[in-house]
């Protein structure tokens, strides 16, 4: 199995709370920040989203907290998509820490919008693949 798609994030003081750890909102930018990457790194732009007239939504988010992180700690974020039938998708993500603790894994359900009907298209897959310049980073 290949490893999922990752990107590298340091912790910034300003993004602690008063206990001096990631503040829990924050989890929700990295995870997102990952998203967009891999978006990027498989061909996909914004302005290409919104060219093809559909953009990809978030429709349920849980976050398992499990180590703390501070200032300063380097990690990874992970992301993979999981396909499955239907209008939706589940994006699995770990939030790593450089000694391989892992410190936050992340589940979304996500589907593509068309952006005129203002509803879901009824293959994201297909619409992933069709914008994609690498769609195996999506596993598809």
């Amino acid at each position: 199995m290949t490893e999922p798609f990752s990107v590298p994030v340091t912790v910034r003081g300003y993004e602690t709370d008063v206990q001096g750890h990631l503040n829990q909102s924050v989890y929700l930018n990295y995870a997102e920040h990952a998203r967009w990457s891999l978006l990027q790194a498989a061909g996909i732009s914004q302005s290409a989203l919104i060219g093809s007239g559909v953009g990809p939504v978030a429709l349920e988010t849980t976050i398992r907290y499990l180590r703390e992180l501070l200032a300063g700690d380097e990690v990874r974020v992970t992301c993979a998509f999981e396909w499955g039938g239907g209008k939706t998708f589940r994006i699995e993500q770990t939030v790593v820490k450089s000694d391989g603790t892992v410190a936050a894994e992340i589940t979304a359900v996500g589907g593509v919008l068309d952006l005129e009907k203002r509803r879901l298209v009824a293959d994201p897959a297909e619409a992933f693949r069709k914008l994609a310049t690498d769609p195996g980073l999506f596993g598809l």
